[in-house]
């Protein structure tokens, strides 16, 4: 069972079975908690998702999609783990980062780009990726 953590390591959790979808989301929001140019995700089915220590930290506002989308996160270093909210169901949009394993960001080749109308030009699109302009 692969795991993740922050990188304090004071949150750790673990997750379960294939991914139910791998995306890259170039949205606003994706841009702010990463510090980045997108986000590398992978959905996680609720029953796959497992907290194993720590007590995490989250933030619920308004997503560029117009749904709540909730953020968790270490409230001692800061890194964001996973987002959930209604667009998810019971799932989690796991950080691919995140996990232990030095391979995953290789193991996870996203199936599609959200929010590409957001994309930075100096990015070029994953070849093998649906294109969406937003979610």
């Amino acid at each position: 069972m692969p795991e993740g953590g922050c990188f304090c390591g004071k949150v750790r959790y673990s997750v379960e079975g294939e991914p139910l979808g791998k995306a890259l989301c170039h949205c606003l929001d994706c841009r702010k908690i990463t510090g980045s140019t997108y986000s590398t995700n992978i959905i996680v089915g609720g029953s796959g998702f497992k907290l194993l220590s720590g007590t995490p930290k989250s933030i619920a506002k308004t997503a560029d999609s117009g749904r709540e989308i909730v953020s968790w996160f270490c409230g001692d270093c800061g890194s964001t783990l996973w987002r959930d909210g209604p667009g998810f169901g019971d799932g989690k949009a796991v950080k691919v980062g995140t996990l232990d394993d030095i391979n995953a960001l290789d193991d996870n080749i996203p199936a599609v780009e959200l929010f590409t109308s957001h994309r930075v030009n100096w990015v070029g699109e994953v070849a093998s990726a649906a294109q969406k302009a937003t979610m």
